[in-house]
């Protein structure tokens, strides 16, 4: 579908990519992977159109659409939720408007015999035709299935955007673009502002109803769920691999491996060839092999390792002041804004050296509650900060409060003191800020360049609370990993508000859920609690079928404990009959599913194979039926979704 040849682009003397060529085929779901800096959101910026390369060039056919959700964007608040989400079918309105202004023309015209009269008559009728195939009796559903499955409510479709933060009017867009079903998705860092509720939506609707997509993400659980190609940017080059990010790892290590082995081999075989050529020289005797090895030599293609990019952060907290034993217990903590209850009753204790995690769905609480802990805010209840207790906040936009017309280098020299001051361009090495680098100004960085750069300004002084809102959004895999080990090897206290379900594993011991005005502590790691609460909606869902008319209002918002679900617990004898009675009718609807699937496609084929002659063209009624059939086939794909998601689940308990 597109086709990138020779494309290079250089900043400021530096090439950023090198004669680079790929393709990028129709369902390929390819994620852009590389350092912080590497280009891979110029590269998606280049394919939109919305840079130019310094030479090469981007081929698609005329008719392609393309959508680009940025990381960054700038939003207009003059539309409720739903008016801007329909915006994306801007399209529909503009055929219903032109339809309405030829019926009224119809209506008042009397010369009912004339060609021209004649012509109207067909035009209206091949636009009614043209709306009934672009399904405009159901946008309103597609709609609201895309908004609630990123997050939103029926209660939230009628609010003004100016209402929402800017992560949620982020969604919107993102809502907008999915709902256009452009024939290439391009989406940068589209994670960094969804819960881990709405990433496993966004994971389901990529992997099903998606046409080619390229992404660029550090959510590495994401881009293996979704991802089925792997291009990496290295150094100016790129490495095209078939298969998704984990997949890709390995292969790449094999890679690298081969090629050294090889040169290694051939460098021997070298070594032994000059060694003969030397040797043997001057004697007449040898003087047909003598030449026959130079010549061997001459043609000899040579082996080369590819140049790896060593620069790797080094990032280590310095050691934590001692503490007391509880640096934050709250009673009964609540915070309300006018009527709207954000939280009630919040009651825990964090123990010195715990390292936990804040999660939930975007407006629930997560950085109110991390406000309440600063002092920023004013709250009901008591939250008391222990003994010599010293925070360290790294805010989640915390990097875009930096000042973007001064230097990397002036940026820590205004914040630092006494002897740090002498180790500044030190610290600024350590953060891959060395060298030329460090001069820099602030707003030629990339999102992790410049998150790297606020995560400086927090180790300038020895902490022992460490509180992270969303220290993963626009770090590379890399620095991610040396992230989550220097928070591992931090002998404070952490508290880290992400989504990022990969950073989270193995790094928390506890999680606090933040939903329905309640905050509810689950102990064990971010998995444990993913899949006690997969179990506890499968019950909920359950519950409400028995007695649907649960009434809301008479659970008191209230700290839960919610143990971790054991690994080897086991199942009694009834418990274990059910489960599997459940996997039977699980398994027989995805069954069902997938051969509804497979029938309507059928049924849709054959109905475009008339259509595609003269006859079936002007029949309307056909065009009517493929709508319909559309609409059918678009809603089993959705069924087919959730039935697998269930499934899965499912034989995950039964393992």
């Amino acid at each position: 579908m597109i086709s990138i040849e020779g494309l290079s682009v250089a900043f400021g003397g530096n090439t950023l990519f090198d004669n680079i060529t790929y393709v990028i085929n129709k369902r390929d779901r390819i994620a852009l992977v590389g350092k912080n800096g590497a280009g891979k959101s110029t590269m998606l910026k280049i394919i939109a159109g919305l840079q130019a390369p310094t030479s090469g060039c981007v081929n698609m056919p005329k008719d392609l659409t393309v959508g680009y959700l940025p990381q960054q964007m700038n939003l207009t608040d003059t539309r409720t939720v739903m008016e801007e989400a329909e915006q994306a079918f801007a399209h529909i309105f503009e055929l219903q408007a032109r339809i309405e202004r030829m019926n009224i023309e119809l209506a008042e015209r009397t010369d009912y015999e004339s060609a021209d009269y004649q012509e109207l008559i067909e035009r209206v009728s091949n636009a009614n035709e043209q709306l009934a195939l672009v399904g405009a009796a159901n946008y309103q559903a597609e709609i609201e299935k895309t908004l609630i499955g990123l997050g939103f409510t029926r209660d939230d479709f009628a609010r003004d955007t100016s209402e929402f933060s800017g992560g949620w009017r982020m969604r919107i867009e993102l809502a907008k673009l999915l709902l256009q079903r452009p024939d290439v998705l391009l989406l940068d860092e589209p994670t960094n502002h969804l819960d881990i509720e709405s990433i496993q939506w966004l994971e389901s609707f990529l992997a099903t109803r998606a046409n080619a997509v390229v992404l660029v993400s550090h959510d590495r659980a994401f881009i293996d769920n979704v991802t089925n190609r792997t291009i990496e940017i290295s150094l100016g080059r790129i490495y095209d691999y078939q298969v998704n990010y984990s997949r890709y790892v390995v292969l790449r290590q094999e890679r690298l491996e081969q090629q050294r082995r090889a040169y290694e081999n051939q460098q021997k075989q070298i070594q032994d060839t000059e060694a003969f050529i030397e040797r043997f020289r001057y004697k007449a005797t040898k003087s047909v092999q003598v030449q026959s090895r130079i010549k061997q030599l001459a043609k000899l293609e040579r082996v080369e390792v590819d140049e790896v990019d060593t620069s790797h952060l080094n990032l280590k907290f310095p050691p934590a002041p001692r503490s007391g034993d509880y640096p934050i217990i709250a009673e009964g903590v609540g915070k309300s804004y006018g009527d709207h209850l954000v939280f009630a009753d919040a009651t825990f204790t964090i123990k010195r050296g715990e390292k936990v995690a804040f999660v939930g769905k975007n407006g629930e609480g997560k950085s109110t509650l991390v406000k309440c802990i600063m002092g920023e805010i004013p709250y009901t209840g008591t939250l008391k900060i222990g003994h010599n207790v010293k925070i360290g906040y790294f805010a989640q936009n915390q990097a875009s409060l930096l000042d973007e017309s001064i230097t990397v280098f002036d940026t820590i020299d205004r914040v630092a003191v006494g002897d740090i001051r002498t180790k500044i361009r030190d610290i600024l090495g350590a953060f891959m800020f060395g060298g030329e680098a460090s001069d820099k100004k602030v707003k030629v960085l990339s999102g992790g360049e410049r998150t790297r750069l606020a995560m400086i300004r927090l180790l300038l002084e020895p902490v022992n609370l460490l509180i992270l809102d969303e220290p993963t959004n626009h770090l590379d895999m890399r620095t991610k990993d040396v992230l989550k080990q220097a928070i591992r090897d931090f002998n404070g206290t952490v508290i880290v508000v992400s989504h990022d379900r990969e950073f989270l594993d193995g790094l928390v011991s506890k999680v606090y859920e933040f939903g329905g005005g309640r905050v509810r502590e689950h102990l064990g790691g971010i998995y444990d609690f993913l899949e006690s609460r997969k179990l506890d909606s499968l019950r909920e869902l359950e519950q409400r079928a028995v007695s649907p008319a649960t009434d809301k209002k008479s659970v008191t918002p209230k700290v839960e404990i919610a143990s971790a679900v054991s690994e080897g617990s086991k199942l009694s004898f009834a418990e274990q009959k059910e489960l599997a009675r459940r996997l039977r009718k699980a398994e027989k609807e995805v069954a069902d599913a997938e051969a509804a699937v497979a029938d309507l496609e059928t049924q849709i084929a054959s109905l475009e194979e008339k259509l595609s002659t003269p006859e079936g063209a002007a029949d309307t009624s056909l065009y009517e039926q493929h709508g319909r059939l559309k609409k059918q086939l678009d809603d089993a794909m959705w069924r087919w979704g959730e039935a697998s998601e269930v499934l899965e689940h499912l034989q995950k308990q039964d393992k």
